[in-house]
């Protein structure tokens, strides 16, 4: 029905008969003139009609916004006045000779333009019509491209691409699992995956070597701005592999990527431990970019007054800690009020802070509500250690070691932001050396990874001390989002059934949940490992987007609910009969 697309009209085309299809993104009528700015999924392009050819003036006439037509007409260069230097076909526009309504449109219920104003429910509902602008489109060109770049460079290294199944059996793997009921199996249920961690194992087992796949995740959890209940990984698994492998592999991927796809040559990946990673910055995803740095402060406030620091100070599960702002003086108090809420997000019980008026002249220089609860010693360690100048602020944290990371490492971003303090675009980091295991508030153990990740240990020093056992993971940041993470595997049935041990997993549960794992295990498992990448969040991240709603085509809102479809919904009570499953409501 078309002999070119819209967008790819250019000054070569001069004088061609062309033949489009596509939607009227605007009408204009300009002095008998009517232009029409014609879209397709390649772009828009202007399309001009006069009164000398009537009937396809008069059709023009009465076209609409969205209106779907037919386009016959020839490419001319536009008056070197009125190029439009913003549209990728700005130097030309069709005369159109020959229109055809294909279809009509109702008034759409919000501009289909950068500029809308609808809210994202309202554009998540009517998702088809919020999909044809031209910016979200962008979005999955290049979500397509990537995942064709991906495949190319993965191919170049041996992996072979290999489907997992989705309907599978709950395992543990640190969230809820999607629960399918079985009507051939009544009373038993099938899980969606949340990985496909066991199978591409399996492959390894079966001799594959070198497996990947583009594969569809499932999780109920609480969402947030980079979470989706279903999600998609660039998984891959290889055999005969150590860490240093699996992080030469994947960088060079990404590398690749992002030289084909964005012209960019992504500076040297540095190896920071877990350990240090929560030291300095509070988080195991830091964003190197920000040049501040959270510094341990509890031996200088161990022996003070002040309860809200020593208590800390003297938990062994306590920190305090100091994050010095330069030029932090200006910040206003409404601002670090407004700090302190944003860290009570996080747990914390509040925001104590020191302004450095004037260094020279001591404690008379310095402006904080808590200098009187401490001794001048433990105030001029804080300056020391932390480096303060004059014009600089010391924000302090003082709780368990886990409100005090995750509050000071949120705000180390929120203030490296608002103070404009970022330097450079893209700052890549592998974190090794994680823990293997985290303890619950029951004091149990609980894998911080996966159950099947390797620890660095014995299996006897395992099950002896689960808590300073380090596992065998890597996970690969990018500006302080988590790319992907990996690990080399357990490929013995000793060391397997000692990880389960540690968590507390009798071995007759092990076998009921991983006996075939466990069975696989004894036929020559080869050692084997591997790593997934979030494909949304990349996306998100390559595209600048704000969330990874901007690039699923048909994404979940806040509340794992669909505003087009209306699922989840409910099922007719003779479905329900037929799996043999009774419905009981919540209040």
């Amino acid at each position: 029905m078309r002999s070119h697309y819209c967008g790819d009209l250019r000054a070569a085309h001069d004088g061609e008969q062309v033949t489009l299809c596509g939607w009227v993104h605007r009408r204009r009528d300009h002095g008998g003139v009517i232009f029409l700015d014609l879209r397709d999924r390649a772009g828009l392009v202007q399309v001009v009609f006069d009164p000398d050819t009537q009937d396809a003036f008069a059709r023009a006439d009465k076209v609409r916004s969205e209106y779907v037509v037919q386009v016959q007409g020839r490419v001319r260069l536009r008056d070197e006045a009125v190029r439009n230097s913003r549209m990728a076909t700005g130097d030309i526009e069709v005369l159109g000779t020959g229109l055809t309504l294909l279809n009509t449109s109702e008034t759409p219920p919000f501009e289909l333009d950068e500029r809308t104003a609808a809210g994202e429910e309202v554009r998540l509902k009517y998702r088809y019509l919020d999909l044809r602008r031209p910016e979200v489109q962008a979005n999955f060109r290049f979500r397509s491209r990537l995942t064709a770049a991906v495949r190319r460079a993965l191919e170049a290294q041996g992996f072979m691409d290999v489907e997992t199944p989705i309907l599978t059996k709950a395992t543990p793997e640190g969230a809820r699992d999607y629960l399918v009921p079985s009507r051939t199996h009544p009373g038993s249920f099938f899980a969606l995956p949340q990985s496909p961690q066991l199978f591409k194992q399996l492959l390894m087992v079966a001799g594959f070597d070198r497996y990947y796949q583009i594969a569809k995740c499932f999780r109920d959890e609480d969402l947030r701005a980079d979470r989706q209940p279903e999600f998609t990984q660039i998984d891959l698994e290889a055999s005969f592999v150590d860490e240093n492998d699996i992080m030469a592999i994947t960088e060079s991927m990404v590398r690749d990527v992002f030289a084909e796809l964005l012209n960019v040559t992504l500076p040297e990946f540095p190896r920071m431990p877990f350990s240090e990673a929560m030291r300095r910055f509070g988080s195991d995803k830091p964003d190197l970019r920000i040049p501040l740095e959270l510094v341990d402060i509890g031996d200088l406030l161990a022996n003070v007054d002040f309860k809200v620091f020593s208590g800390p100070a003297n938990d062994p599960a306590g920190r305090v800690a100091a994050l010095r702002v330069p030029g932090g003086c200006e910040i206003s108090r409404k601002e670090i009020d407004d700090y302190t809420k944003f860290v009570s997000i996080y747990g914390a019980k509040g925001l104590a802070y020191i302004k450095v008026n004037d260094l020279a002249a001591g404690n008379d220089g310095l402006q904080s509500p808590i200098l009187k609860f401490l001794t001048d010693d433990a105030i001029q360690g804080i300056l020391e250690r932390t480096g303060a100048a004059t014009g600089d602020l010391i924000f302090f944290g003082a709780d368990k070691a886990k409100i005090v990371n995750e509050a000071l490492g949120a705000l180390r971003i929120r203030v490296g932001h608002d103070r404009g303090l970022v330097q450079g675009d893209w700052a890549p980091l592998w974190v090794v050396d994680f823990p293997m295991f985290e303890q619950d508030d029951d004091g149990s153990w609980a894998a911080l990874h996966h159950p099947f990740t390797k620890p660095s240990c014995t299996p006897e020093e395992l099950v002896a001390n689960p808590g300073a056992a380090l596992s065998r993971a890597y996970d690969m940041v990018l500006n302080g989002t988590e790319l992907g993470g990996g690990s080399i595997r357990i490929h013995e049935p000793t060391m397997q059934r000692a990880v389960f041990k540690a968590l507390g997993i009798s071995d007759e549960e092990a076998e009921e949940k991983f006996g075939f794992l466990l069975d696989a295990l004894k036929f020559g498992a080869p050692p084997h490992g591997g790593l997934a990448f979030g494909l949304d969040r990349m996306v998100m991240l390559m595209t600048g987007c704000e969330s990874i709603r901007d690039v699923i085509a048909f994404p979940k809102t806040q509340t794992a609910a669909c505003p087009l479809t209306q699922a989840p919904a409910e099922v007719s009570s003779r479905q329900l009969r037929e799996l043999g499953i009774a419905v009981r409501k919540g209040e």
